[in-house]
């Protein structure tokens, strides 16, 4: 396996759902576990890093505030099929936050994580 060059971290509530979520729907390969705290997983060029809250990333910040998962930002999956992938991945059971969108570059969803972190799944317009 080649080595990732974009690395993103996401927190999660629990990092053995995550790694599940991530290598059982998503195409995801473990890389490395220290679950409960940490585990990295990658697809293709990206490298995420599930980090719980005992993880090194989980410590509160000088304010008092908590690293913690969901939010709005995300990485995007372009696939080839975005209804079908829908499609599978309702079937499995997975939380979407809308509905399909189309724009002028083509059609997005967002899937949640078990943590509330988002995936933005993409087809280009052809």
């Amino acid at each position: 396996m080649s080595a990732a060059r974009v690395n993103v971290r996401y927190m999660v509530d629990d990092v053995d759902a995550a790694i599940a979520f991530y290598t059982l729907h998503l195409g995801f390969a473990l890389l490395s576990s220290a679950a409960p705290a940490f585990a990295d997983v990658t697809r293709r060029d990206l490298r995420l890093l599930l980090s719980g809250a005992t993880s090194s990333a989980g410590r509160p910040m000088p304010d008092g505030r908590k690293p913690e998962p969901g939010g709005w930002n995300r990485f995007q999956l372009v696939v080839d099929d975005l209804a079908a992938e829908v499609e599978r991945l309702r079937a499995a059971g997975l939380k979407f936050r809308n509905e399909i969108v189309t724009g002028p570059g083509g059609s997005q969803i967002l899937l949640e994580d078990p943590s509330g972190n988002l995936i933005e799944l993409f087809q280009p317009r052809k």
